[in-house]
């Protein structure tokens, strides 16, 4: 292992549109791609990220001979001066460190910032030659991320670097500024790196979280599918913040009654929500016509009306037959609709109609209370329960979403125009995100709305996806933290890299990340990309997060959000 300042290379070349070359003078076994580098020159600190390791000699000669016939300190001279390796560095970020510290010059550049610290910022010229490089000390990342532990600050320590293990932090108070995401191919650990987000996010208490959970993984304790051990539960670690809802009523998740139930009524299902299954439910491009036809005749009452109809006919007494009172075709023919389009339509929301989460008087308002809920700093957890079809998933996440996208920018605007209380910040997770934020169906979901416009309103998402290539291009591009393991295809290694300077340098190192390992940084959430080695999400983990010590009064107040 590299000592923090021992020298490692020197500058021999590059440029501000091109990466720097870094001559290296120790083994090149000890720095892998991805190592976060120092070049120090004068007042100033470059850093930047190794993106490839070449091989390089004085002459040809000598590297086309092998050299283990030479004696051995003829062979060492010989890999020291004609055989050599070049680091590849993508400069990042560059800090103006001053005059040395004491020295009159010193006194007078501290004078000039007016008190201000210096801060790392765009590279915007180059060391000159000769400039010596070193391996990035635990010092230099908390200069970059931040200070692990500083809590108050909204670091989180996600993971450490990958040769000497120092932590690296992102900022959670910039994560929830903006959309965010967590990709990687199937089985590299998605789920528990979401969690250990969503944990961070809940201790960070600055944001309430909402959890579409399809697979029924993120409330109560779990067992992995690949090791048999036994996965903590949010709902078991944050028991006062954090309320499971089952998806219907008498619904239970993993064994256990869920905190309070969810059932959708009937006037809350609006003809848009049933327009966004188009795809799934095989609609007609008369679906539109029949439905606003439906709004215009039962305004909110369309949906229970609509399934009470029966596609009954009766024959008269001169033997014509005819459409029976309350049936389907009756209706069409007194409003000017295609019949055949109306029963077509009848037929295909006979999938909906049958859904046990869909009352005609639910015993309470339960979508008002998670709202509730969410404005009071609490945490939602939805389970989807038995309803693990995309069709439950698109019906109920984007009609909830919906809802509570109406409430934000009510209170928004409350906020602006009188002076109210300020929102909460919320966080909508999304898993199976390309479901929804497809290119057909982003323009007409409420969560490509959030993606695009809605973090002044105080709400953004979290979308965990296995296929980026497959979300929207404009929603990809609003994403400001992403977090990605190991992606195999092309087209979503291209993804998630998309918007970001240097991509071109970053493909192979995402595409060589190690599975269930490692996971590559990139995006507004973080100063520069970094690849670090994921934190494990066990008992380690949440001793570290919650503390062993016995909490104070005042600690378990504050949790409880007084």
């Amino acid at each position: 292992m590299i000592e923090n300042k021992d020298q490692i290379g020197y500058l021999v070349g590059g440029g501000l549109k091109e990466s720097f070359s870094v001559r290296l003078t120790v083994d090149p076994l000890t720095v892998q791609e991805g190592a976060f580098v120092v070049i120090e020159s004068g007042d100033f600190q470059f850093y930047g990220l190794v993106t490839d390791l070449q091989l390089g000699a004085t002459d040809d000669r000598f590297a086309d001979e092998k050299s283990d016939r030479l004696l051995p300190a003829l062979a060492k001279a010989l890999h020291g001066q004609t055989l050599y390796t070049n680091l590849e560095v993508l400069p990042a970020l560059m800090l103006e460190r001053g005059p040395e510290p004491g020295s009159r010059e010193y006194d007078q550049w501290l004078k000039n910032l007016n008190g201000q610290q210096p801060r790392p910022g765009p590279v915007k010229t180059v060391p000159p030659h000769h400039a010596a490089a070193r391996m990035a000390g635990e010092g230099d990342i908390a200069e970059i991320f931040g200070k692990a532990g500083d809590r108050e600050a909204g670091n989180f320590v996600i993971g450490y670097t990958r040769e000497q293990g120092h932590p690296v932090c992102i900022d959670l108070e910039k994560f929830v500024q903006r959309s965010s995401g967590i990709f990687g191919a199937t089985g590299t650990g998605k789920s528990f790196l979401t969690r250990v987000v969503l944990a961070g996010l809940m201790r960070y208490n600055k944001a309430s979280v909402l959890v579409f959970d399809m697979h029924n993984e993120y409330g109560y304790d779990d067992t992995a599918s690949d090791t048999g051990l036994r996965v903590t539960g949010l709902k078991t670690k944050f028991a006062s913040k954090v309320r499971v809802i089952g998806l219907g009523g008498g619904a239970k998740i993993r064994g256990s009654a869920p905190d309070f139930n969810l059932e959708i009524a009937e006037s809350d299902i609006s003809t848009a929500d049933i327009e966004l299954l188009s795809r799934e439910l095989d609609l007609k491009e008369t679906t539109a016509t029949t439905l606003d036809a439906l709004w215009n005749s039962f305004k909110r009452d369309w949906f229970g009306e609509f399934r009470n109809m029966t596609q009954e006919i009766i024959t008269t007494e001169d033997g014509k037959k005819v459409p029976a009172n309350g049936s389907v075709a009756a209706w069409a023919n007194a409003n000017g609709v295609n019949v055949m389009a109306a029963e077509a339509l009848h037929n295909k929301l006979r999938r909906l109609f049958n859904k046990e989460y869909i009352a005609t008087r639910p015993a309470a308002d339960s979508i008002k209370e998670i709202i509730s809920s969410l404005e009071n700093g609490q945490h939602i957890v939805l389970s989807f329960g038995e309803f693990e079809t995309d069709l439950d998933y698109l019906l109920v996440s984007n009609l909830l979403t919906r809802r509570i996208r109406e409430a934000w920018e009510k209170k928004t605007n409350a906020f602006r125009t009188s002076g109210k209380e300020e929102p909460r910040q919320l966080v909508i997770v999304i898993e199976e995100a390309h479901k929804l934020l497809n290119r057909e169906m982003a323009a007409q979901t409420t969560f490509a709305t959030i993606a695009r416009e809605l973090r002044k309103y105080y709400v953004t998402l979290l979308v965990i996806d296995q296929r980026p290539s497959q979300i929207y291009d404009e929603v990809m591009s609003q994403l400001g933290t992403r977090i990605s393991g190991w992606l195999g295809d092309d087209d979503d290694i291209h993804a998630v890299l998309s918007g970001l300077a240097g991509r071109e340098a970053l493909r192979g190192m995402l595409a060589r990340l190690q599975p269930k390992e490692e996971v590559l940084l990139l995006g507004w959430g973080v100063p520069m990309p970094l690849p670090v080695k994921s934190r494990r999400y066990d008992d380690e983990f949440w001793k570290d997060l919650l503390g062993s010590a016995k909490r104070s009064k005042d600690q378990n107040l504050k949790e409880l959000g007084f």
